[in-house]
């Protein structure tokens, strides 16, 4: 019989779990929630995500008007221009006063497109941050199960080690009344010794695994930190070809997103650069006034400012048309790039496509050996189980040497550990072709 189960862990992300309650084993929907909170990579795109945002309103505020006001002031010393628009010699002041506003009507369409083409920024940012998180999440699956891995050859080289420490028992209770010679003892305790540094070397390996984990999820340390232990084995399960999994996989991926709306941008990119073709059409408008001082041939009430602020009021409102004739082949030099960004980005798209394709191949290829290897190392295991059973009842009975019994131990020890490295392996390329396909990331 199996000695090993491992289990299909929960559906779904779930809450992280606070930084100080590492006393608890955590889930992998625990571990990847927490990671794509803390993770500096992910907090990186959500911050550019939000630059991205930004563009887009400073895109969208372009259409409207933009005004500004302004004030002056002057001193002239000896000759100067009066407020009668006379030169006196007499020291003046002057001071100005006026706000305006301009508004462009027309652009050559460069504005909607500037502003489509944020807009599409800005999805590929919400694409490109999906994408770091799908990372993390597949990292953290990946450390996750080594860690279970680890876990169980170590359990498994515990179990070596009991078996080896109760045939060193049994061994010198023998020798002790002349049924065991102490060249067996002997062997048998080097069996034990060695069993015992594989166990040293298999829990060396599940500590760092813990903390290959724990440095993903930005932990300052790995104390304390533990993962949920499997409780049930994968069943088998059709794993498709990987023709329809790539099909489903190019519609859903991140990635693929991400570079599809980059390729509509560099239309909107062929757009702005072209609309430099086109005349500009610009409104503007405003109102200014002035003050002198001295001021003559006014009432003596104190007044003067006020009365020269009306008078001199002057508000204005002027349309402008510009033509391009002629600006040294930029526009046209800005066309041709941008045809030729276009080019390359399509061919960025390609890649991508094929770069998905390729893990899909690879993940495909590894779910088919894996499943293939999970299947041959049950049967192993369940064999080298009963052949092992059988030998030692042997051996017992003195009917079967100690060496017979140490070669029937290994070959236990090896099937248990291949079925847990094909059991994990097994479970994590079949999971991750799901995930391919868009299905959450469970295990």
């Amino acid at each position: 019989m199996r000695r090993l189960t491992l289990c299909v862990l929960a559906l779904g992300w779930g809450a992280a779990a606070s930084a100080q309650d590492l006393g608890h084993p955590w889930t992998l929907q625990e571990c990847i929630g927490w990671a794509l909170e803390h993770n500096l990579t992910v907090r990186q795109g959500g911050i550019s995500l939000e630059q991205k945002e930004i563009d887009l309103n400073t895109a969208r505020n372009s259409r409207l008007p933009s005004v500004a006001a302004s004030a002056s002031e002057s001193l002239s010393f000896g000759r100067g221009l009066t407020s009668e628009n006379t030169y006196a010699q007499t020291n003046t002041t002057s001071t100005g006063l006026s706000i305006g506003g301009s508004m462009t009507l027309f652009d050559g369409l460069a504005t909607p497109g500037q502003i489509g083409l944020a807009r599409l920024n800005l999805d590929a940012a919400t694409a490109d941050l999906e994408k770091a998180r799908d990372d993390i999440r597949i990292a953290v699956a990946q450390a996750y199960v080594q860690i279970l891995y680890n876990e169980e050859i170590r359990e498994v080289a515990r179990q070596q080690v009991a078996i080896d420490s109760l045939q060193v028992v049994r061994l010198e209770a023998m020798a002790g009344t002349g049924k065991a010679s102490s060249a067996e003892v002997a062997q048998q305790q080097a069996s034990l010794a060695q069993s015992r540094s594989t166990l040293v070397q298999a829990g060396n390996n599940a500590r760092m695994s813990c903390l290959d984990l724990a440095q993903l999820l930005e932990f300052p340390s790995a104390e304390g930190f533990s993962v949920a232990r499997p409780a049930a084995v994968p069943g088998d399960r059709a794993i498709g070809f990987p023709d329809d999994i790539y099909a489903d996989a190019v519609e859903v991926r991140p990635a693929v997103a991400a570079e599809r709306i980059r390729l509509e941008g560099t239309e909107k990119s062929l757009l702005i650069a072209r609309s430099a073709l086109f005349p500009t059409l610009s409104l503007s408008g405003g109102a200014g006034t002035n003050y002198y001082t001295p001021y003559r041939g006014l009432d003596e009430d104190g007044g003067q400012f006020w009365n020269q602020v009306r008078t001199n009021f002057s508000p204005y409102v002027g349309v402008s048309l510009n033509i391009p004739i002629f600006n040294k082949f930029a526009t046209r030099n800005a066309i041709r790039s941008a045809r030729l960004n276009q080019e390359l980005q399509r061919i960025q798209l390609e890649k991508t496509k094929q770069s998905l394709y390729k893990e899909i191949q690879q993940a495909w290829n590894g779910a088919v050996a894996a499943q293939a290897k999970y299947q041959a190392s049950g049967t192993a295991a369940d064999s080298a189980e009963e052949a092992f059973r059988l030998v030692q009842a042997k051996y017992e009975n003195g009917k079967a040497t100690v060496t017979e019994f140490n070669e029937a131990r290994n070959t236990l020890m090896k099937t248990r550990s291949d079925l847990v490295q094909a059991t994990y392996e097994y479970l994590f390329q079949t999971r991750l072709l799901d995930f391919y396909r868009g299905a959450p990331l469970d295990l």
